[in-house]
């Protein structure tokens, strides 16, 4: 197959993606950014990386995958050019901004960055844990590890804030 056949064929899955997980890709900038309209931004930036650079996409694991690691990294960029000491925010489940902070989000947000990661992308992308680690770029073993621990540290503060 030709590059401009195979080139072709993944721009279609690109475009294909975006029209079917937009709002998923959305709800977990959002959460990164700190903002929806930063998210969206981040959103069009991952993917127009995507585009710019999908020759490079070797095909070792999911391209889903592949362009989650590419809206994560302009997330982190857009949240880190507005303010660098925002605070990850719960994904909105409405797609019209953050839902009101609960117990269970304000302990999210004091996790620690890869682990409030993992959590967004596996609860709000619904992504497994091999996609996870592409676009963390970790291993599968070490999304294991991190869900664990920020489950772990969840249940603990949950369990001491009980009366």
């Amino acid at each position: 197959m030709s590059r401009t056949v195979s080139g072709d064929c993944r721009l279609r899955e690109l475009e294909a993606l975006y029209r079917v997980r937009f709002g998923h890709f959305l709800r977990v900038a959002n959460a990164i950014a700190g903002d929806r309209e930063r998210a969206r931004d981040a959103v069009q930036d991952g993917f127009a990386d995507a585009i710019r650079s999908r020759a490079t996409f070797r095909g070792d694991g999911p391209l889903e995958a592949w362009v989650w690691r590419a809206v994560v990294n302009a997330a982190r960029r857009a949240r880190q050019r507005s303010r660098p000491e925002a605070p990850l925010q719960e994904p909105a489940t409405n797609g019209r901004g953050p839902e009101p902070r609960s117990d269970v989000s304000a302990l999210i947000a004091l996790l620690p960055e890869r682990q409030r990661l993992a959590i967004f992308l596996r609860y709000y992308a619904d992504l497994d844990y091999r996609s996870i680690a592409e676009a963390l770029d970790v291993e599968v073993g070490t999304v294991s590890a991190t869900l664990a621990t920020a489950h772990a540290s969840l249940r603990k503060r949950l369990t001491e804030a009980r009366p």
